[in-house]
């Protein structure tokens, strides 16, 4: 039995629809999700949202830029920052992302922190790019 995904940004809902499992990436790791799952908040981190769609045993995947995902229900939902599909990501552009953020020299721990996001949200968009 597939349960609810709803996947919100700031600037539109990106999706809404039955799902067998999804994949997303917590904070301190992947996590999957399924049916009957107990109730969960969790913050995401930057990564690949792997959702297995109900319809059709179709597969989707979208680049995620933190938020947080509470599954409450059979109902997931997902607030993010972004949420881009591969075939949307500029590698150049993701090259360019990862290179300014290489080159910034952090002078405080939030600079650091700030810089360590924009490494790994570079890295993961340079991989997903090419795929």
């Amino acid at each position: 039995m597939p349960f609810q995904c709803v996947i919100v940004t700031p600037d539109q809902q990106v999706l809404d629809e039955k799902c067998a499992q999804v994949v997303l990436p917590a904070h301190d790791g992947e996590m999957g999700i399924l049916t009957d799952r107990a109730p969960l908040l969790v913050k995401l981190g930057v990564g690949a949202l792997r959702l297995d769609l109900a319809a059709g045993s179709q597969k989707r995947t979208l680049f995620v830029d933190g938020g947080i995902a509470q599954m409450k229900d059979n109902k997931l939902t997902i607030l993010t920052r972004q949420a881009m599909a591969p075939e949307d990501i500029d590698p150049v552009a993701a090259k360019a992302e990862y290179d300014e953020a290489a080159a910034r020299k952090p002078t405080d721990e939030k600079a650091a922190a700030a810089r360590e996001h924009a490494l790994r949200r570079g890295r993961v968009l340079q991989e997903m790019g090419r795929k």
